[in-house]
């Protein structure tokens, strides 16, 4: 692939612009970033690493991510109230591919006040696996609650509520109480504010709210609030098993 295609799939800008950075020098290519000004020069895009304008980075056909969401962000490219979660990320995997649907997307959402996991990607197939109520991806949320939990409350949120907009009940997979006002429930669906719904439904609130794991991906001290990494291939293929289908 020509150089200023790769600069272009990862994110660079136009491939006017891409040419550009090319030309001024502003591009090494490979480990011992050797200096490329000619754009139409060809290269084996997988495993490439190169560098521009200083900062390093390694080629990527597609972006799988996870990223610590800090309280007090949205997940939307177009936010309200509160800064959107994608200005935690450098400008190249907002403008990934190009066109009117660029850049990595949110793996689902989570509130702005909600901190945790929260994977994000530009493979539309990923997202759906992930997201489809129908694979069972389970997701771990850490709650504080505002009253005392009773065993009554565990019990009635495993054998499901009924939330105002389906008739159907909703049901956590898993719930237990490390402490009186601290509960751990695994879910597999996203429903608009499910969690603080379903706490509301048995006669508590959510005070704090937090995804602590997702399908086989969980999130540790290593990874601080506001920062992220990318994926390996090993997770990203553990969590596609677990969503029923595998990254080809």
């Amino acid at each position: 692939m020509q150089l200023q295609d790769i600069l272009f799939t990862q994110g660079f800008g136009t491939r006017r612009i891409c040419s550009g950075l090319v030309q001024q020098g502003l591009v090494f290519v490979g480990k011992d970033r050797t200096p490329c000004t000619d754009a139409t020069e060809m290269f084996e895009e997988e495993g490439l690493a190169f560098e521009v304008q200083g900062e390093s980075w390694a080629y990527h056909a597609r972006a799988y991510l996870m990223l610590h969401k800090p309280a007090g962000f949205e997940c939307s490219h177009k936010p309200g109230a509160h800064p959107s979660v994608y200005t935690l990320l450098p400008g190249p995997l907002r403008q990934r591919g190009g066109g009117a649907a660029a850049g990595v997307q949110a793996v689902g959402r989570l509130d702005h006040d909600t901190t945790g996991l929260l994977l994000l990607s530009d493979d539309g197939k990923f997202i759906h696996r992930m997201t489809s109520p129908r694979h069972h991806v389970p997701k771990v949320y850490e709650v504080g609650v505002k009253h005392p939990l009773e065993p009554t409350q565990l019990e009635r949120l495993l054998a499901g509520v009924v939330l105002d907009d389906d008739p159907r009940p909703v049901r956590a997979q898993a719930c237990e109480a490390p402490s009186a006002l601290h509960l751990r429930m695994t879910l597999t669906e996203g429903k608009y504010h499910q969690v603080k719904r379903m706490v509301a439904a048995v006669g508590n609130r959510v005070e704090s709210l937090h995804r602590s794991s997702m399908g086989s991906l969980v999130l540790g001290p290593e990874l601080p609030p506001g920062q992220w990494r990318w994926l390996t291939s090993d997770e990203v293929q553990a969590l596609t098993q677990k969503a029923g289908a595998t990254i080809e």
